[in-house]
């Protein structure tokens, strides 16, 4: 009896190890660091996360890969996000987190009363770098879709994933926020859009960012309030945070119904003007 109970364990522990070995080799992570030379040659480095066996099925011409790009919040690293761009490459994707901020970049500062409480310059610098590193991987990586992206964001980095769909919303797919707090959310059908919201004191939700729930409802807009806090929702965070967001997120991309565009002829948006931000240029520190 002893003696079967150990060799079950042993299978048990060579099954677990064969697993997470096999889920190592499955995705190849890569970090570039790309220079923009219309922005004094700024550093954008790009983490990817690809499947092996889709990579190698996209450089034979076989697929094209879907795009899911990934942006960090504030003080998080763009490499503190691999849970979700594990989830992403598993399902085919060639995940690209993009790294905002420098070291030498002004530091974020809130200023009441103005557009996005002071934070627009940070959302133009992000769709900067989106563009930039967008192009560069059209280098690195041909056989993928960069015409409908599916954009990611957590905080500040949800705030730059909603003002891009705003700004460029014929090149996305899909949207997901972590605790978004300040850009209000398209309302018009064009796109599903997937949030995770905080339940934390001290990360408040700017007002009329969140739609009612029956224009949520009518746009295809899933809201899912998950009790946790606001700064664990990256690697940081606990591991049951992060199985829960992973598993509503894969369940998310499974869903690849289009939602055809809602009429808005007859009313006006419901999303507070974003705007203007021009595509490519230079953004100074």
């Amino acid at each position: 009896m002893k003696r079967g109970i150990a060799v079950l364990f042993s299978l048990g522990a060579l099954v677990a190890v064969g697993y997470f070995t096999a889920s190592k080799w499955a995705i190849r992570h890569e970090t570039i660091t790309f220079r923009d030379p219309a922005r004094d040659n700024r550093p954008v480095e790009v983490d990817i996360a690809v499947r092996r066996d889709k990579e190698l099925q996209a450089n034979a011409g076989m697929i094209t890969l879907p795009v899911a790009i990934l942006n960090h919040g504030n003080t998080v690293k763009f490499t503190e996000y691999s849970f979700l761009a594990n989830v992403f490459a598993a399902r085919g994707y060639v995940a690209i987190s993009i790294q905002h901020d420098l070291p030498t970049d002004a530091p974020m500062v809130t200023k009441v009363g103005e557009l996005y409480v002071g934070r627009l310059p940070q959302y133009q610098r992000g769709i900067a770098n989106i563009k930039f590193a967008v192009e560069e991987m059209k280098k690195v990586q041909p056989h993928a879709d960069y015409d409908h992206l599916t954009m990611v964001g957590h905080s500040n980095g949800g705030d730059i994933t909603m003002y891009f769909a705003k700004m460029y919303p014929d090149e996305i797919k899909k949207v997901v926020t972590l605790d978004n707090l300040r850009v209000p959310f398209m309302t018009d059908g064009r796109f599903k859009i997937l949030s995770f919201r905080s339940k934390d004191p001290q990360f408040k939700t700017d007002p009329g960012v969140i739609p009612a729930a029956e224009v949520c409802e009518k746009s295809g807009i899933k809201i899912v309030q998950t009790g946790f806090q606001h700064t664990d929702m990256s690697d940081r965070g606990p591991d049951e945070v992060k199985s829960k967001i992973q598993g509503t997120l894969d369940k998310f991309l499974e869903e690849e119904g289009p939602l055809g565009p809602a009429e808005t002829k007859s009313s006006p948006p419901f999303m507070t003007d974003a705007g203007p931000v021009a595509p490519y240029a230079p953004v100074n520190n």
